[in-house]
């Protein structure tokens, strides 16, 4: 099964951000909650340490795209509370699973709190970003998010998911467009190629 991880990205770290503090929690959330719309590209570490590459449109609260590049060609979708996998390789009907059992739930909530009781924990400086570990503070056995944090101003560069398996999916993107409308037959559409020209 397809590790499914999200991140969002920039190719540089401001040099500023080599002095920064650690980002307070509250702003983290601020951030996150502007987040209305996203597209991007992506490179996936996969558990194995094999790479995959493709874009990413988000949708928030609770949409979101994985579009991954030949020869993969498979797309993740999340809507509706459900996450949907389209791979056709497998020639088998597209697997789907809760959105509330990943902790990509944590993002693409329609308020972020990373204040919440036990939703965090770890929040940590390491010399070049602000990481914050999260989980769903209900049900930790469904693994937790690794957000990585630059600062001014504030950007998220990538997150790395640990499911409740064990395994760990790093991804990093590139430069983000914020803030465009995107076509809605994205969220709809699980087709390889939808996505073009948009």
């Amino acid at each position: 099964m397809k590790r499914i991880a999200l991140a969002l990205a920039l190719t540089l770290v401001a040099p500023a951000a080599w002095a920064a503090d650690k980002l307070p929690l509250a702003e983290i959330s601020t951030y996150l909650n502007g987040l209305k719309t996203v597209q991007t590209t992506f490179t996936q570490i996969n558990d194995d340490g094999s790479l995959s590459t493709g874009k990413l449109w988000l949708h928030r609260p609770g949409r979101m795209r994985f579009e991954y590049d030949p020869p993969d060609r498979s797309v993740v979708l999340a809507k509706g509370g459900t996450v949907i996998i389209h791979d056709p390789k497998s020639n088998q009907p597209p697997e789907q699973y809760p959105l509330n059992r990943t902790p990509l739930s944590i993002v693409l909530a329609r308020t972020v709190d990373l204040d919440r009781a036990n939703m965090v924990v770890g929040h940590a400086f390491d010399g070049t970003a602000t990481v914050v570990t999260a989980q769903d503070p209900e049900n930790p056995d469904y693994g937790r998010i690794e957000l990585s944090f630059t600062g001014d101003p504030v950007e998220l560069r990538k997150w790395v998911i640990h499911d409740g398996a064990g395994s760990r999916t790093t991804v990093i993107l590139g430069q983000l467009t914020k803030g465009n409308s995107l076509n809605q037959n994205l969220f709809i559409d699980g087709q390889p190629g939808v996505s073009v020209n948009r």
